[in-house]
């Protein structure tokens, strides 16, 4: 062979070689891809925390709740049933999320300008607006933010909360926002008076107030102002675009749908908590 054909032969086998890799690195990014991977029956990973009506897990550990239905039929809608929960303090979703733990987070998260920064929000699915719990009869007559900061009264809320940010806005100092791990504590720092009102959505509260033994009542969600309703969504990283674009596709359809209707009765969602038309564009930049 000549050293003309040698050298041909010597660019095929690289150029084979070259191929090979490119094909098993494409052949990689769309194993990656969430998408691909769940479709083809890999584990999605959906992170929660452990709060009732929103996300919690059930006495066999599976997934329950008003946000982890919404998303469990729509993910079973799009062909994906293999669903694994994992259970988190609320104030680790986020870093979680991030940090590859799990896939998509459900738990009845606002979408705030803050959360948009870090992750990714689904089209929303319900609308609501936060309320206090307080000792029965309300005593020092808390119906507002602004009751809460007159009085120089103690809120009591979960760690990452957006109360915390509505509190700090009207002007409710770092001492007196006692931040706790979850539900339970809230409820017990009520009770035992070291605070004088949980704050949260409506349906937290509500849940807390059914567990008081009528203890706690529940304030007007009427006498609060606007700017205080909120939409919750789902969560998911910037790098999963193509998952969520599938997924707002088929929640599109899910949500207000009679199913959806039936499945969330029992969590208290009525015809008003519908998202309506707000987009999630808009909620990230004015909420």
């Amino acid at each position: 062979m000549t050293a003309a054909g040698k050298l041909g032969v010597k660019h095929f086998a690289l150029a084979v070689v070259l191929t090979a890799i490119t094909l098993g690195a494409t052949g990689l990014a769309v194993a990656d891809d969430l998408l691909t991977r769940t479709r083809a029956g890999a584990p999605l990973r959906i992170g929660f925390s452990n709060e009732r009506p929103w996300a919690f897990p059930d006495e066999s550990g599976k997934a329950a709740g008003l946000m982890n239905v919404v998303a469990i039929n729509t993910l079973k809608a799009m062909g994906i049933t293999n669903i694994e929960p994992v259970v988190v303090e609320w104030n680790s979703l986020i870093p979680g999320l991030q940090a590859g733990r799990y896939d998509m987070i459900t738990g009845g998260m606002y979408v705030l300008k803050t959360r948009c920064d870090s992750i990714v929000f689904s089209d929303p699915v319900i609308r609501m607006g936060d309320v206090f719990g307080v000792p029965k009869g309300n005593p020092k007559k808390i119906e507002t933010f602004e009751d809460i900061k007159n009085q120089n009264s103690v809120l009591v809320t979960t760690a990452g909360n957006n109360t915390v940010e509505v509190a700090k806005k009207v002007g409710i100092t770092d001492d007196k926002i006692m931040q706790v791990p979850g539900p339970t504590e809230m409820l017990a720092a009520v009770l035992s008076n070291r605070a004088d009102a949980a704050g949260t959505n409506y349906f937290s509260i509500k849940a807390l107030v059914d567990q008081s033994d009528g203890k706690l009542e529940i304030t007007d969600l009427n006498k609060m102002p606007e700017w205080t309703l909120n939409w919750a969504a789902m969560g998911f990283r910037e790098e999963d675009k193509s998952f969520i674009e599938e997924y707002n596709k088929f929640q599109k359809k899910y949500i207000g749908s009679a199913e959806m209707m039936s499945s969330v009765a029992e969590y208290g969602y009525t015809k008003d908590n519908l998202p309506g038309n707000v987009a999630t564009d808009w909620l990230c930049k004015n909420r």
